[in-house]
């Protein structure tokens, strides 16, 4: 079970909260924030929940942040405490911090001054559904890197009846096939006998232009 603090029950921080309550086997979350009103919602759904500011070092101190596994700073709409809060809880002994941003340059600073990790909610966010509107054949789409993201299709129409290990997926198209979506469930890693049907689609790890090349042929 991994111990993980959020700091900032902000929009992100609330997402955030309520999607690691769904691992409430898996994690232990603590939350804080300076307003108790952001933080009643979530009462039930987590370990522990203190009201407190957190740019101050003796409020941090309270916590025993080096008991947590993860620390989350989820300070998005005031920059300068972000920065503070993520320098601070460095200092006090994280193991791992990871902070939001909303530009690069917060980013940078951010890194220098004791993140292990950076996020861009609302850039990924807005990636995401430009994506996915931009082309109707792109039912979702998750980044990974630069390079690469993880996107789910529609499969080529000639496709259908054949299998994987047929269509030889990966030398001819360049793309890695980590899923099939058929008929509402997801099948991971399927087997390269596995005979694709009509309106399957496939999870598959690619990068842009792959993606691209294959869609033309739907």
């Amino acid at each position: 079970m991994k111990s993980i603090l959020v700091i900032g029950m902000g929009n992100f921080g609330y997402h955030l909260v309520q999607k690691l309550s769904e691992f409430e086997n898996e994690n232990e979350v603590m939350i804080i924030d300076r307003s108790e009103t952001r933080i009643r919602d979530l009462f039930a759904q987590v370990f522990s929940a203190r009201v407190g500011d957190c740019t101050n070092v003796e409020v941090l101190r309270s916590l025993d942040i080096p008991h947590f596994d993860v620390v989350i700073v989820c300070i998005n709409e005031d920059f300068q405490n972000s920065l503070e809060v993520t320098s601070l809880v460095k200092e006090l002994g994280a193991k791992y911090v990871i902070s939001a941003a909303s530009r690069d340059i917060q980013a940078k600073f951010l890194l220098k001054n004791g993140a292990d990790e950076v996020v861009y909610p609302e850039r990924d966010v807005a990636n995401n559904i430009a994506t996915t509107v931009s082309n109707s054949h792109i039912f979702d789409y998750i980044k990974l890197t630069d390079e690469y993201s993880i996107y789910e299709i529609p499969i080529i129409p000639q496709w259908i009846g054949k299998s994987i290990k047929d269509v030889n997926v990966r030398a001819e198209y360049n793309i890695n096939i980590i899923g099939i979506v058929s008929d509402g469930t997801t099948m991971i890693m399927p087997s390269a006998d596995y005979i694709f049907c009509e309106n399957d689609h496939i999870k598959v790890i690619s990068e842009r232009e792959n993606i691209r090349d294959i869609l033309q042929h739907i």
